[in-house]
């Protein structure tokens, strides 16, 4: 199961190897638990769930690998679902939410039929950790200092962000797109491997990319965030949010184009809705759940004085809330995506509930 193999000669001694992974797996359990505990999961998971590495990453002299997780029918004509965290490295509870979303999922599948079931009518991948070198050096970017949510080419249309939305100066100065004459950075090309391997010819695609660290609610964004005009699918996104109110009408979200916030260059999500939504006559919808971290400082300010204090909650009847508290928006994503027939707009729908995201959202744009 393990990738995490030092990047050393064959010459090396049996005995010195031994010592240096000894040491590697003392450096991961102390600056990467999340992966240590991943790959305990899978390798207790049933013999159903595919485990692949969809790419590695080099930090230092050990190769950190960027897991793939595939469960649900194989068949290629269903629903998918992609669930993602940890793009960010000191977001960290994104992975976590991942994580006990599957530690949930893989203890049900003994004894829930009707979850059985549903796993025979949609295909499920998750990425658990995307970024795993930042992960491990404690930073917002890749090891090479990229923030892989600028990294994608795309451009905003209008005035971005200073800074925050991409810039091109240093990698020393956060939210670095990178260079774009290089391409986008290996953990995103891993991605869009996934995706096109995954996307083509689906009937219905859903995308769930786990962050923390923005505002006092947790908000459920949705392209464009290089423009403020809608996208193309609108309707569906509406009728999502339509049909989550009237099942749980008690929840915490808000459903939000990126672009009421601001607007960015280089958005990962914005690029493949293009991409998938351009070659498939399919429906890809890319959500983000962003997890509002402020609530966690207001609770406790002298997390402020913690660089990962920003993004996470550090007390643990917090963190074991946070944990719970998204398992059932993300089993009503599976459920949605199987049953999508039953609620994606056609024909006159699609006109009224385009109008009606418009008016929700877009008003003060048009």
């Amino acid at each position: 199961m393990t990738e995490l193999r030092a990047l050393t000669p064959h010459s090396v001694i049996p005995a010195e190897q031994a010592s240096r992974d000894r040491h590697q797996k003392r450096l991961l359990r102390t600056f990467l638990p999340e992966l240590v505990q991943l790959e305990r999961q899978l390798a207790e998971a049933p013999d159903f769930v595919s485990t692949q590495v969809a790419g590695r990453v080099v930090v230092g002299p050990m190769g950190l690998p960027i897991y793939r997780v595939d469960l649900g029918t194989p068949a290629t004509d269903v629903p998918v679902v992609l669930i993602v965290g940890g793009v960010h490295g000191l977001e960290r509870i994104g992975s976590q939410v991942v994580m006990a979303w599957l530690d949930s999922l893989l203890a049900r599948l003994g004894w829930d039929q009707h979850l059985n079931a549903l796993l025979e009518k949609v295909h499920i991948t998750l990425l658990p950790i995307m970024n795993p070198g930042g992960m491990y050096l404690n930073q917002r970017s890749n090891p090479s200092g990229v923030d892989l949510m600028r990294n994608a080419p795309i451009t905003a249309q209008d005035g971005s962000a200073f800074l925050l939305g991409g810039q091109q100066w240093s990698s020393r100065l956060p939210w670095y797109r990178g260079r774009p004459e290089q391409g986008m950075e290996v953990e995103n090309q891993a991605l869009e491997a996934v995706i096109q391997d995954l996307l083509p010819n689906r009937p219905f695609s859903l995308a769930l990319d786990c962050h923390s660290g923005f505002g006092w609610q947790d908000q459920i964004w949705f392209p464009y965030a290089y423009r403020r005009r809608p996208m193309r699918r609108i309707d569906s996104v509406m009728a999502l949010k339509l049909i989550w109110e009237q099942a749980y009408p008690n929840h915490n979200y808000r459903f939000e184009p990126q672009s009421a916030h601001y607007l960015t260059h280089g958005d990962l999500w914005d690029y493949f809705y293009k991409q998938v939504n351009r070659e498939n006559s399919g429906v890809f919808l890319p959500l983000t759940l962003e997890m509002g971290s402020w609530r966690w400082i207001r609770k406790r300010p002298r997390q402020l004085f913690r660089l990962d204090g920003f993004f996470n909650p550090l007390v643990p009847h917090r963190h074991q809330r946070v944990l719970r508290s998204h398992l059932t928006w993300m089993d009503f994503l599976i459920s949605a995506a199987a049953s999508h027939q039953n609620w994606l707009p056609i024909g006159e729908q699609q006109s009224m509930l385009r109008e009606a995201a418009i008016m929700h959202w877009y008003r003060d744009t048009r």
